[in-house]
């Protein structure tokens, strides 16, 4: 239950940043903090159960059938990443506190921060793939949101829409990787993959699992070559690049890389794809950060750099390696943030993020410089900082690789070479922002020291990174124990967290990138030149480029299946049944089974004829509209015929209900149209059209012949068993509908009133030009409503309610039912407003179709949610036997309240619709033209 609160909490507390808003700033603030703190001191509580190597699991099932159910897991890798979510949140939170201009809704803000807050949480604290599944792809929303924040800006927009189209892409991959795993494993459980690794590896589609689950994790952890998208997410506001960073977004592929290093590694496909991955990752971004002029552009390049260095580390595939790259998690988040939050402040209070325009900045702003020249120290690895210690793990670990044969040098070498880059970046941000002479065209001048409590945050993580650096065994280490061994799934190798291993190849690898990297930055000209005259490549511009061309090719694919013409879906659609019936049809060797086919009587046989033969007497005439139509009628009552023949009453009484409506509706349509069809169809299309009809009538008869001369078990049985025990009716297509399978009854008629309202609103104030004269001139009756019509009309009308409630109220156990009765009281209805007209029928029935269709959807949702206040499962029936004065022994069953629902959606939904193509027959006026 506390970790389902955990990750509720931030959730729930959406709404308090909207409502505190208007109490100020600081109260706004401080009701966005309230959840996450909570949640925070939740999760602290659970920390010496977690450090003592305890796996807290708590499972409620959801899905069970698809193997999705809420499971959430707690270990020491989970704890790592909730407290830096949690903790670096609460920072982020204080810190956009005062960042935010006035104009900004702060409250909105807030918002959607707790809301990509709680995403990351699901994220790393699921035990089941498939519900970690969706927390991914809320981070990915979540964070498109935040970084087009400041939608008014172009920049903001675009880096808002790259983001979310390159990890919304990678997030399918994944969800095809995960779908492969749990099909191999048999479970979504993590605790069952993880147990499984030598089975995945083993399995033959390991190498496809892998790599599409990399795919996920590359493009959201900015990999190359995904890293594009991260850079042009620095249009965000500062808080939520420092957020997205150091403890989010980015670092959720890296969560997933340790989540399923058991299961995924210890073979050359993970360490080839990983590691070189990582390693080119860890080249390019630590070469492009060097040469930014936008000082976050410059950090978002490093934490590509340094995402990558993290991926290299699992891709190395060795234990102590796995140790490496979660102790750099650590250390990253903390001098990652922090140097976020300084370049915010900088550029909060100078106006500019342009490092040609920032210098000398120690002058004016000395204790932001101390902070940031801490942190970036930290970045470059400088000792007694934790960043050195993890770097030096990190070159230790490149030099015990041995996958490479001849080449093992390269890995450290690049190693190194990424290094001296870092150093060179970190001390450009240094040199050029805080000294380099005197700041110039800046929009803000003299620029000063921000709010106090505005660098709070920064100087609590600049703390963190010089204690980590110089007791880290005091500090670090059982957080990094803890993490490290839920990463391993095992025992953890030995490794020391001691500042001082004495003179080895780390070391002199640390001190070559270290003087390296000052040598680089001294001789930085000559590069720029060098930089400067590569050609000119616009990630933003080019995908850009891209998705215009993708629109547009799904466009052309578009126009060509959806062009208008019902022919051609109905041609796409024929054409791909008989592919997949011939498919299907094809490994059989015979087409004939061992069961003899039903004897054909001479009344069947009849209607078989008579079916077809008003079949193709419809297509024939099917240019003359009205002939068409009566010959279409016929088929559907030979159809109803059929059913009642096959001792299926309910559903010959709903096909002859159906049938008269679907006429009635054609018949108020064809009012509008020419009675003959134009000749459109050319002989060849013509040719197609028989071809493809004949074909797939073929195939399909031939399907049927091969189905009902082969054994098959029905699920009828079951119903016919269950119906009486079960539903309390003996109309076992009535306790379908109304019980076994009432969701879908319940979704049914929920379609059915949303259409109506639908084509309401289409019809709602046209008025089309009725005919005054058919084809050969003459003129139509003046008489609208003929008196023997209207006679009748009138006295049909209560006998069909009657019959209406007597076939509603026998439903439940005989051939019946609030469907068909619903239909019968339609039909009966719109007879009124046929012989009498639309103004006539409504000022007699003044209840409102639209409220009788919701009434109808909401009675049936109530009677389902009902059957939850007594412990059975949604729309289960009650029913029992009551004896009643005068009448006798009856039963009651509260299907009938289903039912009462389903007829009520059905009489106002098809009188919406059906009375309504009334109105478009009446002129401006009002006036009756039919």
């Amino acid at each position: 239950m506390v970790l389902a609160l955990i990750i509720a909490l931030p959730f729930l507390g959406l709404i308090l940043p909207v409502l505190a808003d208007r109490f100020g700033r600081l109260a706004c603030a401080l009701a966005t903090a309230i959840a996450p703190l909570t949640a925070l001191i939740l999760l602290l509580m659970q920390q010496p159960r977690v450090f003592a190597g305890e796996v807290l699991r708590v499972q409620y099932e959801w899905l069970p059938q698809l193997g999705l159910n809420l499971s959430l897991r707690l270990d020491g890798l989970g704890f790592l990443f909730a407290l830096l979510i949690l903790g670096i949140g609460l920072l982020v939170i204080l810190y956009a506190r005062y960042y935010l201009s006035k104009r900004d809704s702060m409250g909105q803000f807030f918002s959607f921060l707790l809301l990509f807050m709680g995403a990351m949480l699901g994220v790393v604290l699921s035990e089941n793939l498939l519900l970690m599944m969706v927390f991914w792809e809320l981070t990915s929303l979540s964070s498109f949101l935040l970084i087009g924040f400041w939608g008014w800006r172009s920049e903001a927009r675009k880096g808002a829409r790259m983001a979310l189209t390159v990890t919304g892409g990678g997030g399918l991959a994944l969800l095809a990787g995960i779908l492969l795993i749990g099909n191999i494993v048999g479970s979504f459980e993590l605790t069952d993959v993880l147990a499984s690794g030598d089975l995945i590896r083993a399995h033959a589609l390991y190498p496809l699992a892998l790599i599409l689950v990399l795919l996920g994790v590359f493009t959201k952890s900015a990999q190359f070559p995904f890293h594009f998208w991260l850079p042009h997410a620095m249009a965000a506001p500062t808080p939520v690049s420092a957020y997205l960073h150091s403890a989010t977004m980015v670092k959720a592929g890296v969560f997933l890389l340790a989540r399923l290093y058991p299961a995924l590694a210890d073979s050359d496909w993970w360490f080839y794809l990983v590691s070189l991955t990582g390693l080119t990752t860890l080249l390019v971004g630590a070469c492009m950060a060097l040469f930014q002029h936008d000082l976050k552009g410059l950090l978002a390049y490093s934490t590509i750099s340094h995402l990558g260095l993290i991926t290299l580390l699992f891709g190395l595939d060795t234990r102590l390696a796995a140790v490496a790259a979660v102790f750099h998690i650590i250390n990253h988040a903390t001098f990652k943030a922090s140097l976020f939050m300084a370049a915010g402040i900088i550029d909060h209070e100078t106006g500019s993020r342009d490092m040609r325009k920032l210098a000398g900045l120690w002058r004016y702003m000395p204790h932001t410089a101390v902070l940031a020249m801490v942190a970036a120290s930290a970045m470059a690895g400088v000792p007694l900082l934790n960043g050195f210690l993890s770097k030096e793990m990190f070159f230790g670990e490149t030099l015990n690789q041995h996958l490479f044969g001849s080449f093992n040098w390269v890995i450290p070498a690049v190693a190194t070479l990424a290094g001296v880059f870092a150093v060179a970046y970190s001390l450009r941000f240094i040199h050029d922002v805080f000294f380099n002479g005197e700041p110039h065209d800046l929009p803000k001048y003299p620029p000063h020291e921000p709010p106090r409590y505005m660098k709070v945050p920064v100087e609590i993580l600049v703390f963190l990174c010089l204690l980590v650096g110089v007791v880290p065994a005091y500090t670090v280490a059982p957080l990094l124990a803890s993490a490290a061994g839920a990463t391993l799934g095992g025992e953890l190798p030995e490794y020391s967290l001691a500042i001082w291993h004495g003179f080895n190849l780390p070391l002199l690898m640390s001190f070559i990138a270290l003087f390296g990297g000052i040598a680089v930055y001294v001789l930085r000209k000559p590069l720029f030149q060098w930089y400067e005259g590569l050609p000119t490549v616009d990630a933003k511009l080019v995908f850009d480029n891209a998705l215009v061309g993708l629109i547009k090719l799904a466009r052309r694919f578009t126009g060509l299946l959806e062009n208008g013409s019902l022919q051609s879906y109905l041609g796409w659609m024929l054409g791909a049944t008989l592919l997949l019936l011939i498919v299907a049809l094809s490994p059989l060797q015979n087409l004939t089974g061992s069961v003899e086919l039903t004897p054909l009587d001479g009344i069947t046989a009849l209607g078989m004829v008579l079916l077809m033969g008003s079949a193709l007497l419809t297509v024939y005439f099917h240019r003359r509209r009205l002939v068409a139509l009566m010959l279409l009628s016929l088929a559907g009552l030979m159809v109803a015929l059929a059913f009642a023949r096959f001792s299926a009453p309910d559903l010959a009484l709903t096909q002859v209900s159906v049938e008269v409506v679907t006429i009635i509706l054609l018949m108020l349509t064809l009012y509008f149209m020419p009675d003959r069809t134009p000749v459109e169809s050319s002989s060849l299309r013509a040719l197609r059209d028989f071809t493809l009809a004949g074909g797939v009538g073929a195939v399909v008869a031939m399907l049927a012949y091969a189905v009902l001369t082969r054994p098959y078990q029905s699920i009828s049985s079951f119903f016919l068993d269950n119906s009486v025990s079960g539903g309390g009716g003996t109309n076992v297509v009535n306790v379908i509908l109304v019980d076994f399978r009432g969701f879908d009854t319940l979704g049914e008629i929920t379609v059915l009133a949303i259409a109506a309202i639908g084509i309401y609103a289409l019809l709602y104030g046209l008025h089309l030009p009725h005919p005054t004269h058919d084809k050969n001139g003459r003129l139509w009756s003046t008489d609208s409503h003929p008196m023997i019509l209207d006679n009748l009309a009138r006295a049909l009308l209560p006998l069909a309610l009657l019959i209406a409630v007597f076939i509603f109220i026998r439903g439940h156990n005989l051939p019946g039912g609030g469907f068909i009765a619903g239909l019968i009281t339609a039909v009966a209805l719109i007879l009124q407003y046929i012989s009498h007209g639309v103004t006539w029928t409504q000022q007699r029935l003044r209840f409102s179709y639209h409220s009788m269709a919701g009434w109808g959807v909401l009675i049936a949702a109530f009677t389902g949610l009902g059957s939850w206040a007594f412990g059975v499962p949604f729309l289960t029936s009650a029913f029992d036997h009551f004896h009643i004065p005068l009448i006798g022994e009856i039963e009651l069953a509260t299907a009938i309240l289903f039912d009462l629902g389903v007829y009520l959606a059905v009489v106002g939904a098809t009188l919406l619709i059906l009375s309504n193509l009334g109105h478009v027959g009446q002129d401006e006026s009002c006036k009756e033209v039919i």
